[in-house]
């Protein structure tokens, strides 16, 4: 077995592609354009990942945007998606200066929250050991639920 997608409905394609690439960092890997079906699938992947997304179609984030306005609600009862990164501290200080909050700052030097626009809780972990706990995180209270 080997894990290959994990599909999110999304609203605003743009918004959340730029949630997704400018912010997060993801970079688009293919799309699909369904015009019979009336959708728009976009497949993302990490930056380390996206030689072997290319190359196996896997691992990745596929964005589904069915053009007739939908309402998705419930994206907490999704659960999360988790990516693992270089610098903890660097990337949440990076997703806050482009205006996105941090639900569950990284105090631990390991592990935080943030949300999509469309409400998917989104897990990033740092790479290998957790980083000494350093300010603002460590004292920075939780915002929302994550």
């Amino acid at each position: 077995m080997r894990y290959l997608h994990t599909m999110v409905r999304v609203k605003d394609l743009d918004e959340s592609l730029d949630f997704y690439c400018n912010k997060l960092g993801l970079q688009e890997v293919r799309r699909i354009e369904n015009d019979k079906g009336r959708f728009t699938l976009v497949f993302l992947a990490a930056s380390k990942d996206v030689e072997r997304a290319k190359q196996d179609k896997a691992p990745l984030v596929e964005l589904t945007y069915n053009w007739d306005p939908e309402d998705y609600g419930g994206g907490r009862n999704f659960g999360h998606l988790a990516y693992r990164v270089d610098d903890i501290y660097a990337t949440c200080q990076h997703l806050m200066d482009s205006g996105v909050t941090i639900n569950r700052p990284p105090r631990d030097g390991y592990m935080a929250f943030v949300r999509s626009p469309d409400g998917i809780s989104v897990e990033l972990l740092q790479e290998g050991d957790a980083l000494p706990p350093q300010e603002p995180w460590a004292s920075m209270e939780n915002t929302g639920s994550w």
